[in-house]
């Protein structure tokens, strides 16, 4: 028998494809070695994965702050048993991880106690294979990607009983509470926290620093602001007031506990907003000693804002303590200690870094659809931020810009093995925080070292529950060589943080046209996961953001471009509005077209275009399918069905 006899393959397609097909292993190995980041030393490894779990976590302080247990790098020590060994007696293929750990006192009443550096073992994490694969408990398993919503700022629209369209924005955080802008059938702007707590949008505003009814209106640029003279006031009588009218004294009064004399600002509303300025109101205005009145605008504009008059209208409180208080009560539904504990629940809330992360998916979401230049690293919201996001949603209540298709890959991101092992550290790393902190404080006077404050079990716990129970871990389909593989590119919309089966709709599951190139329309099971999980196309890959981008061939003047250099991938986002042809198009040597006219493919449309307008080209026929389904031989003859059962 001729083993080594290479049989030559016969390509019956009418074009070939000049591309090389990539590493269809990539999306499982590169996520994982870009999780460990084990061939980078340690002073150059970059803030993910592992080291940013890590760096997350630590240092540990007691709650008097006088012992600090500082991380300094981690390192993985070669696997006990081989591969072979671990299937055949029934292990888990893992490996030890020891961190390099420094402990020091910083209380000077303490003098014996020495700085520690020692390695301490953190327990064993199942390590992947070449082929991308898990083995646990001598069972090769297979952690699946998960295709999720993506962090960012989200416009929605939805139809009220009476008919009425209701528009909302919702930023959606990587970890932390979620705040969503919304407008009611009164045409009132609410913001919602945690989808339960509401209140007027303005009292948000008032909370973060814009405090009153003119700072308010001058960030919309509503209300002219008249200096009070009788004469000044004289010239504007006829007009609406745009803020209220507010007296404002001081008094005092002694404080009956400590005896001490309190100051406290008072203010009384004299007239209200909304109101047409008549020759009465000029003495009271005047008597009441107010240096300055705002009225409304006489500009074509102001009815498009006038949601934000509404708001106002509705808002109980007139200063910035006011508000944070009144947040504080919505809150925790109680009455807040001081102005400064409620202050500090809102900041808690989204302005800490430690509760509340974007992400830099979200961050450059954010910085996109609203046009902003905030720095990547500016993880949590700015004022800024929120300002933007409510003037994007006033521009959408008057139709001058559109609602977002929430199943636009570009609002779909994929999590991959390497991001879902860094929730996963995350929680074990925290829980074992808490337990060092707890030795921490019991002793006190005791000489003790890094190992006697870590218990090894509690982070291994976490990781092999992952990897045992977790929906996205899976035993890996081994019918054939194509199966496995398909498996390890597959994509879920299912598991935590996803969607179930029964709450997903029919847009969910539907086929939309960012798919091309990315997800493959065909391959995707019948019955209740039909559209929920599907397998990433051929050349398809993910940038370091987690979207999918596909290659085009970039085109100039009617010529495309074959080298390897004229290739380029693009995301859903980046893709909108280029016109590209398919990879059927008949072009000569020099790749210029032969037709004048060109089929070509304009986001959801295929328009017929002169060739000079063509900006891409597709790089294969296949480039729409999925690795099993481009294997089947003319494809483009089978009938749908059959083509999904192959």
């Amino acid at each position: 028998m001729f083993i080594n006899k290479k049989n030559e393959r016969i390509s019956f397609s009418s074009t070939q494809t000049r591309f090389d097909y990539p590493d269809f292993l990539e999306v499982q190995v590169k996520s994982f070695q870009e999780f460990f980041q084990l061939k980078t030393t340690p002073d150059n490894r970059r803030d993910e994965g592992l080291y940013k779990v890590f760096q997350e976590n630590f240092p540990i302080t007691d709650t008097r702050n006088n012992f600090v247990l500082e991380f300094l790098d981690y390192q993985v020590d070669p696997p006990r048993y081989s591969i072979d060994e671990c299937i055949e007696r029934g292990l888990t293929f893992s490996v030890p991880l020891k961190a390099k750990l420094k402990l020091y006192c910083t209380d000077p009443e303490h003098e014996d106690f020495d700085t520690v550096v020692q390695d301490v073992y953190l327990g064993t994490v199942p390590y992947m294979t070449d082929k991308g694969t898990f083995i646990i408990n001598g069972a090769e398993r297979v952690i699946v990607s998960q295709l999720h919503r993506s962090p960012g700022v989200f416009f929605g629209q939805s139809v009220h009983a009476n008919g009425s369209k209701l528009y909302s924005a919702r930023i959606i955080p990587f970890k932390g509470s979620w705040i969503e802008f919304a407008t009611d059938i009164n045409n009132v702007m609410y913001a919602y926290i945690d989808r339960k707590k509401k209140l007027p949008v303005t009292t948000l505003l008032r909370a973060i620093g814009y405090e009153s009814d003119k700072d308010v209106l001058e960030i919309f640029d509503l209300a002219d602001e008249i200096k009070v003279s009788k004469a000044g006031l004289k010239k504007v009588v006829g007009r609406r007031l745009a803020a209220r009218v507010l007296k404002s004294w001081v008094e005092d009064f002694v404080d009956e506990d400590t005896g001490e004399v309190v100051s406290i600002e008072r203010n009384e509303v004299i007239i209200d907003r909304e109101i047409v300025l008549t020759e009465d109101h000029i003495d009271e205005i005047i008597d009441a000693g107010v240096k300055a009145i705002l009225l409304h605008k006489e500009d074509q504009n102001q009815q498009d804002f006038a949601i934000i008059y509404n708001t106002l209208q509705k808002d109980p409180c007139n200063s910035e303590k006011e508000a944070v208080l009144h947040i504080y009560r919505q809150l925790r539904n109680a009455e807040p200690p001081d102005e400064a504990t409620a202050r500090d629940v809102i900041d808690k809330l989204f302005f800490s870094d430690k509760r509340y992360d974007l992400g830099d998916v979200g961050r450059y979401r954010i910085n996109k659809k609203l046009g902003l230049n905030i720095e990547i690293d500016t993880k949590v919201l700015t004022k800024e931020d929120i300002i933007e996001i409510i003037k994007y949603l006033i521009k959408l209540i008057n139709s001058k810009t559109d609602v977002d298709d929430i199943d636009h890959l570009s609002n779909r991101r994929v999590r991959t093995v390497g991001e879902q092992l860094f929730g996963q550290f995350g929680v074990g790393l925290a829980r074992m925080a808490r337990t060092i902190r707890e030795r921490m404080n019991v002793r006190d006077n005791e000489v003790f070292t890094p190992i006697d404050l870590i218990n090894s079990k509690t982070l291994s716990s976490v990781i092999n529950s992952f990897f045992g129970t977790n929906a996205l871990s899976q035993f890996m389909d081994q019918t054939n060589p194509l199966a496995e593989m398909t498996h390890k590119r597959r994509m879920s919309a299912l598991g935590p943080g996803g969607l179930s089966r029964e709450r997903a709709g029919f847009e969910v599951r539907d086929v939309h046209f960012t798919h091309y190139g990315r997800l493959c329309p065909i391959e995707t099971p019948e019955g209740p996961n039909i559209g929920l999980i599907s397998s990433l196309c051929v050349f398809a890959k993910i940038t370091d953001l987690g979207f999918i981008a596909t290659p085009y061939r970039r085109v100039t003047d009617g010529r495309v471009d074959l080298s390897d250099d004229g290739v380029v991938y693009l995301t859903a986002e980046e893709e909108e509005g280029q016109i590209i042809a398919q990879a059927n198009a008949p072009i000569d040597a020099d790749g210029y077209f032969i037709n004048q006219k060109v089929k070509a493919r304009l986001d959801g449309d295929y328009p017929l275009v002169d060739r000079e307008e063509v900006i891409l080209m597709d790089v294969g026929p296949n480039q729409i399918a999925s690795l099993a389904a481009s294997l089947i031989s003319f494809l483009e003859h089978d009938d749908a069905n059959r083509a999904l059962m192959g």
